[in-house]
């Protein structure tokens, strides 16, 4: 059975009926600038060459693999399983952040900030085995849709950005996804959706305890956080997990910058990539205002900095996928 990546792929490269890498692209600066780099990078006898070991390539996932708005999937995904829950917690009909979820006000349940979100996050995550955790994921993102679109979730990906880590690795490279959210939450799915295998992703994770079930070794999810994978903790869990400096990040927030920030301080050719949220019609348009997403400090260094600002309303001729079960690719 072909993945959802494997069939996105081929569907456009047989549209196009070229051999271009990068069909929904269009020939503008930041697609010139991405062939360009790849294309030093891989020249042997070139001072610029690079060894495949060191191709490492670093995609963080909300807002630059797949979508973000109107919140990050993983909330939505926590808060179906306060409401799922609910019944085995009656107290939760009083208590905060809960209470306000299980009416429906998820503004109200979030405004105690991110001691609610982590109250939220442990509740639906913890005293679960990674194995048990594992199918719920599954389970969810196999039905659950966008409340906009009425798209998978793994369906509001970008197909742009899936042709680039197809054509990354065709040259080379190993893709990895660098990510604030839950390392548990990707893993199920990532593979199929993006072609990056369970090692090759980086995320926050909470603790983890060793211990026998019935007889049987499991390892079950603990109610705190082992390692917050984001901004500052971008750069720690690329070194602690692959223990090389990447030569090529993508990110689209401040969230990101300390990662492009620490690829782009290696010696030798680097790339930076920022996708820039600005097609209202297609997708969504925000950046500094945003509160998810935002994009301010990084997109004003970015110039400076020599970093690549990817507007996906002028250079993306596309933005998703086709749809699974249809034949011609729509957005």
């Amino acid at each position: 059975m072909k993945t959802l990546f494997a069939v996105t792929i081929g569907c456009l490269t047989a549209a196009s009926g070229a051999a271009d890498p990068l069909p929904s692209w269009n020939a503008s600066t930041p697609r010139q600038s991405i062939v360009s780099f790849v294309e030093k990078v891989t020249k042997e006898g070139s001072s610029d060459f690079v060894p495949p070991a060191e191709r490492i390539a670093v995609f963080d996932n909300d807002g630059t693999l797949w979508a973000e708005q109107p919140m990050y999937f993983q909330l939505f995904f926590a808060i179906d399983r306060i409401k799922a829950l609910a019944p085995q917690h009656p107290e939760w009909k009083e208590k905060e952040p809960f209470a306000s979820l299980l009416k429906g006000d998820v503004k109200a349940a979030l405004a105690g900030g991110e001691h609610a979100l982590v109250q939220i996050v442990m509740a639906t995550h913890a005293g679960l085995t990674t194995e048990e955790f594992e199918k719920v994921v599954t389970d969810w993102i196999t039905t659950a849709k966008h409340p906009k679109t009425g798209k998978l979730y793994t369906e509001m990906v970008y197909q742009p950005m899936l042709e680039l880590l197809a054509y990354l690795r065709a040259n080379g490279f190993k893709t990895f996804i660098v990510s604030g959210g839950g390392i548990e939450f990707m893993r199920p799915w990532a593979e199929k959706v993006y072609g990056i295998p369970p090692e090759q992703i980086i995320g926050s994770s909470g603790g983890l305890k060793y211990e026998l079930r019935d007889g049987k070794p499991v390892l079950v999810k603990l109610p705190e956080i082992a390692h917050n994978d984001d901004k500052d903790g971008k750069p720690v869990g690329i070194q602690r997990h692959i223990g090389r400096r990447p030569i090529f990040a993508a990110g689209n927030s401040d969230g990101d910058f300390q990662m492009l920030e620490w690829t782009t301080a290696g010696k030798g050719p680097r790339f930076a990539m920022i996708i820039r949220h600005d097609d209202a019609d297609r997708e969504f348009a925000y950046d500094r205002q945003s509160h998810v997403g935002r994009l301010d400090h990084a997109l004003d260094e970015a110039p400076r900095r020599g970093w690549t600002v990817v507007s996906m309303k002028n250079d993306w001729r596309k933005i998703h996928p086709p749809s699974q079960g249809t034949a011609n690719p729509t957005d």
